[in-house]
């Protein structure tokens, strides 16, 4: 109530809402009914009486807050209340929170302008509460390197307290239900070949710029990376937050779906939503094809939820790049692909020579052996139709070759354990043959934009046409 007024007494929602309407008409009233969307739920006639109530009070000068963790409102008090959403704090409010902190003369803070807001930026998209509870917990937290040394103690507050806030943040988002974060940890040097794909992201790697805004220049929307499975789709997805050093958001379209009515639609938004707060950042969707295939049986449900995502990706106003893969094209809807939703559409084909021996050096390098001990020629050879996973299994594999020799067992591998491990496979262009050239026709067709140069990709037009005997590649 007003500053003046003395609240009513009531013990459950009937006798609240009868209190509310008893009350003097000619006070300026409000009336605070915390967490009282609790008591609609299946409460037809505390709903008819509420509805009621707020029919009346438009002639007074009363007025009804009805506080809730959640935006989901029942369809009949639609048109009888006005909605106000209140999202995560910005850095500004992150800011007044976190001041609270390092104000305090018992917190040692080692904090630069720019260590602190990178501080305040690893904290966008959680609640006020959340954001104090991450604080709170890095500050008393101390942190020890490998070795046992310590390089924050307890009671302090520095840089190094951002990756504690990161992982709270991370199991925060996973709570959410259909997003997961993932800090920037994969480089492009990570992935091997596309570099008509990496040419086009470094030239818009400074494009959530200060710079670039005075400049003119508007936010990309994001990309599309179609094409055959195990070619890096997913990898790229991780590398390009590496590049551009953004936080990376992936949205999980199956768990946006709720047993009861609106469920689905409020998952929708609140995801979206909480994505454009930790803007700017990349969102990932896997295997679109199978989060937005049309089809019935929902009650129209999955439509309206493709629907929602397809308005914001047109129409979003944040700095937030869609990256989304699909390993069949044939199941995506023919809207979801049109030019405003994405920049570019890029596809990625089964990888040229040069391309496979790049695939073999960094797998190679990863796995900590020299390069220069290998026959890069030889291996890109013998794997020719192979895509980049299968190369990737092939150096596992020959690992455990070496590993389990029983004539010399823990040897280092060769490239003949690689040229072994690659004729136990049976490569997937080989073993689903029609289906890759189906999107192999999709990319000749010129719906797409080739990952690849396309120099390299016509010296090896007579391979695009999958002459692949059962027997293997062709040695042509």
């Amino acid at each position: 109530m007003d500053a003046g007024g003395t609240p009513p007494d009531a013990r459950d929602p009937k006798t609240a809402l009868e209190a509310i309407a008893k009350a003097e008409d000619t006070r300026d009233a409000v009336f605070v009914l915390k967490d009282f969307h609790n008591c609609l739920q299946n409460q037809p006639l505390i709903l008819r009486q509420l509805r009621n109530l707020a029919q009346s009070l438009k002639a007074t000068r009363k007025t009804i807050v009805i506080t809730a963790p959640n935006a989901k409102v029942p369809d009949d008090l639609k048109d009888d209340l006005f909605l106000a959403e209140f999202p995560p704090p910005d850095v500004e409010e992150l800011k007044t929170i976190l001041d609270r902190f390092t104000q305090n003369p018992n917190i040692r803070v080692n904090l630069t302008p720019l260590g602190r807001e990178k501080v305040l930026r690893s904290a966008l998209g959680l609640s006020a509460n959340q954001a104090q509870r991450v604080f709170g917990k890095s500050i008393v937290a101390e942190i020890k390197s490998p070795d046992g040394r310590v390089i924050k103690p307890a009671g302090s507050l520095d840089e190094s307290g951002i990756d504690m806030i990161t992982q709270e943040k991370k199991a925060i988002i996973r709570e959410s239900g259909a997003l997961e974060f993932y800090a920037p940890q994969e480089t492009i040097a990570d992935v091997g070949g596309l570099e008509v794909l990496k040419d086009w992201l470094r030239k818009r790697e400074k494009a959530f710029t200060k710079e670039a805004r005075d400049y003119g220049l508007p936010a990309p929307k994001g990309i599309a990376l179609i094409g055959i499975p195990g070619t890096g789709k997913s990898l790229t997805a991780k590398m390009v937050a590496g590049l551009w050093h953004l936080p990376l958001v992936r949205l999980d379209v199956g768990a946006l779906f709720g047993g009861l009515v609106g469920q689905s639609e409020e998952n929708t938004r609140r995801a979206l939503a909480l994505v454009e707060t930790i803007a700017p950042c990349l969102m990932w969707i896997d295997e679109m094809e199978k989060g937005f295939a049309q089809g019935g049986g929902d009650g129209g449900t999955s439509q309206r939820v493709f629907g929602s995502i397809l308005s914001w990706m047109q129409e979003k106003k944040q700095p937030v790049f869609v990256i989304g893969t699909a390993n069949n094209i044939a199941q995506l809807p023919p809207e979801f692909l049109r030019r405003g939703r994405f920049d570019e559409v890029f596809f990625l084909d089964l990888p040229t020579t040069l391309e496979r021996k790049e695939i073999f050096q960094v797998h190679i390098q990863k796995r900590k052996r020299p390069v220069q001990n290998f026959d890069l020629d030889a291996l890109a050879k013998a794997a020719e139709s192979y895509v980049g996973a299968e190369i990737e299994q092939a150096v596992i594999d020959a690992m455990y070759l070496a590993f389990n020799d029983p004539k010399n067992p823990g040897r280092d591998i060769t490239t003949e354990d690689i040229l072994a491990a690659l004729q136990r496979q049976v490569p997937l262009a080989r073993s689903q043959r029609e289906a890759i050239e189906f999107l192999r026709n999709w990319l000749r067709e010129g719906r797409a934009q080739s990952a690849s140069y396309q120099e390299a990709r016509r010296a090896e037009e007579n391979f695009v046409n999958l002459q692949i005997g059962p027997a293997g590649p062709s040695n042509n």
